[in-house]
C-alpha cells in the first residue's frame, strides 16, 4: 500500500479493509513507519519506537490499525512514560495504563510514543528532553501542545488518529493548530487509571486526535467508560457515540463569543475563524447570537487554573524527585519556576481556587439554560513559531539567580509571573473553561489562515453534551470538508 492510498483511509476506513482481508495488518504498520521515516525526522513527532508483532491474532473494532499514544498519563508496561522529562526517561512503567489497555483489547497496533512539553504543562511542544516537536503545515511552527506530537504524526499522516490527553487545552489546542479534530470528553467519561482515579481534579481527561468526526466518535466508543479503581461509574447513552455521526442535532442555539479579558483583541483570523463557522452554522439552519460579554469571569477562571497548575506542578517535581532521586538540574527552568510559585502558594489559597471552580460551572449552567452551545474559536492567534514563549535572557538570569539561591517563593513579586501568563495563555485563553467546569468541549478545523494555517473553532456543551457535539461535527464536516486537506511537508 503506497502512502497516497494509505493517507486516503481514516481508522474505521483502514480497520475495513483489514475486516474485509484487503490489506493486512503488516501491510499496513510497514506503511505507517515508511511515512514515518520519511518525515518524522523533520517534525519530531514520535520520540520512542514500541516492538510490535503486526501479524499477532487482532480482535476489535479496530483490528490492525497503525496508532500512536502520548508519552504522558499513557503508560505502556515495561516502557518509560518520560512526561517529556529527562527525569523519567528511564523509569519503566509497572503496567498499562486503563486507556492504553482498551486500545490494545480493541485490535490497535501500538508502534510509538509522541512528544509532549515538560508534565504536559504547556500549549506548545518544546520539551528539552527530546526538542520541539514541529507543526507540518509550517515546520517553523508549534503543534501546540500538550498532545502536539500526537496531532503533528496525525496531520503528517503517520496514522489517521493518536492519542491525546487534555487538561487544560491539550487535545483542542493541537488539533486546532494542525488541522484536525480533538474532542475533549467530560468529566470521569474516559478512564485515567490503574494509578490515578482522577488526574487534576477531574480536569485531566484521555482522548484522541483524529483526521475525521467518525474516528473520534469510534474511537470515544471504545475508551468510555468507568473502571474498578476509578471514582466514578459514568452515565453512558443509550446509543453508540459512532451512530451520533450521521444524525441530526436539531435547530441549535449557539452563543458565541471572540474577545476574552487575556487576549480582549484576538488575531483577526481567529474572528474570520469565527465568522466563517457562524455563516455555516446559520446555512444549516441553527440560530447563533453574538455575546456582549462571557459567560462566566474569564479572568478569575484563568487565575484559578493558572494558581491549580502550579501548585500541581510543584507536587509533580515533588513526586519525580521522590520516585527517582532527581535533583532540580534535570527539570526545565520553566517547570521549576512553576514549582517554586506553587509551593510559595498557600493551601488556603489552593482550596479557594478548587472551589472556586462550581462558581465557574454554575455561571456555565446558567448560559446553558439559554443556550446549546458556546462557540469560541480554539486559539486567539495562529499557531505561534518555535521558540516564541521562551523566556527573555533577562528573565532567564533573573530567575536562574532565585532558583539557584532558593529563593524562587520571590518570583510571585516580579513580572516573570505575568509574562509566563501573558505568554501562555495569551494565545490560548479559551480551552480551560471545559476543563475546571468538567464539561465536554470539541476543537473542529473550519478555517485555514491566509498563509495557510489551520485555526480551528471550538464548542462546549453541556453535561453529557458528548453526541450533540458529535452530532454538529459531523454535520459541520459534510458542510465544510477538511479530511482531504493535506499538508505540505
Amino acid at each position: 500500500m503506497d502512502f497516497d492510498e494509505y493517507r486516503s483511509y481514516d481508522a474505521v476506513g483502514l480497520a475495513k479493509l483489514v475486516a474485509d482481508k484487503e490489506v493486512t495488518a503488516a501491510e499496513l504498520l510497514d506503511a505507517a513507519k515508511a511515512r514515518s521515516a520519511v518525515v518524522n525526522p523533520r517534525i519530531n513527532a514520535i520520540v520512542k519506537d514500541i516492538a510490535v508483532n503486526p501479524s499477532e491474532q487482532r480482535d476489535g473494532p479496530f483490528a490492525g490499525v497503525p496508532f500512536l499514544i502520548k508519552d504522558l498519563a499513557q503508560d505502556y508496561a515495561s516502557l518509560p512514560t518520560s512526561r517529556g522529562s529527562r527525569a523519567l526517561m528511564s523509569t519503566p512503567a509497572k503496567e498499562h495504563a486503563t486507556v492504553v489497555q482498551r486500545w490494545l483489547d480493541a485490535g490497535l497496533v501500538i508502534f510509538g510514543k509522541t512528544n509532549t512539553p515538560e508534565f504536559g504543562a504547556k500549549g506548545i511542544t518544546e520539551p528539552e528532553a527530546w526538542g520541539p516537536a514541529r507543526n507540518p503545515w509550517d515546520l517553523t511552527r508549534t503543534p501546540g501542545g500538550s498532545s502536539g506530537g500526537s496531532a503533528a504524526a496525525v496531520a503528517a499522516g503517520i496514522v489517521p488518529c493518536a492519542g491525546a490527553n487534555d487538561g487544560g487545552g491539550s487535545i483542542r489546542i493541537p488539533a486546532g493548530c494542525c488541522g484536525l479534530v480533538g474532542l475533549k470528553p467530560g468529566r470521569g467519561l474516559t478512564p485515567s487509571g490503574p494509578d490515578v482515579g482522577e488526574s487534576m481534579h477531574g480536569a485531566a481527561v484521555q482522548g484522541v486526535v483524529s483526521r475525521t468526526v467518525r474516528d473520534t466518535a469510534a474511537m470515544l466508543d471504545v475508551i468510555a467508560g468507568g473502571e474498578p479503581s476509578g471514582p466514578y461509574t459514568p452515565v453512558l447513552p443509550d446509543a453508540s457515540f459512532a451512530s451520533a455521526v450521521g444524525t441530526d442535532p436539531g435547530r441549535l442555539r449557539i452563543g458565541v463569543r471572540v474577545p476574552s479579558a487575556i487576549n480582549p483583541q484576538p488575531h483577526a483570523e481567529a474572528a474570520a475563524a469565527v465568522e466563517r463557522t457562524v455563516r455555516a452554522l446559520t446555512d444549516l439552519g441553527h440560530h447563533v447570537d453574538e455575546l456582549p460579554q462571557a459567560p462566566f469571569d474569564d479572568a478569575a477562571l484563568a487565575r484559578d487554573f493558572l494558581l491549580t497548575w502550579f501548585v500541581y506542578a510543584a507536587w509533580e517535581v515533588a513526586e519525580v524527585k521522590r520516585l527517582t532521586g532527581a535533583g532540580d538540574d534535570v527539570f526545565e527552568r520553566d517547570t521549576l519556576i512553576m514549582a517554586a510559585i506553587g509551593r510559595a502558594t498557600s493551601s488556603v489559597d489552593y482550596v479557594e481556587a478548587v472551589h472556586r471552580r462550581h462558581e465557574h460551572t454554575r455561571r456555565l449552567t446558567t448560559f446553558f439554560e439559554s443556550y446549546d452551545l458556546l462557540l469560541t474559536p480554539t486559539m486567539a492567534t495562529p499557531p505561534a513559531k518555535i521558540g516564541e514563549f521562551d523566556l527573555p535572557p533577562l528573565l532567564q538570569r533573573g530567575s536562574d539567580l532565585l532558583l539557584k539561591t532558593r529563593t524562587a517563593a520571590l518570583l510571585r513579586h516580579t513580572g516573570i509571573v505575568d509574562d509566563m501568563v501573558d505568554k501562555n495563555l495569551n494565545w490560548v485563553p479559551y480551552t480551560q473553561l471545559a476543563n475546571l467546569t468538567g464539561r465536554p468541549a470539541i476543537s473542529l478545523p473550519l478555517h485555514w489562515t491566509a498563509d495557510g494555517l489551520p485555526l480551528g473553532v471550538q464548542f462546549v456543551a453541556p453535561l453529557d453534551g458528548e453526541t450533540l457535539l458529535l452530532q454538529l461535527a459531523a454535520q459541520l464536516e459534510q458542510a465544510v470538508p477538511w479530511a482531504d486537506r493535506v499538508p505540505p511537508i
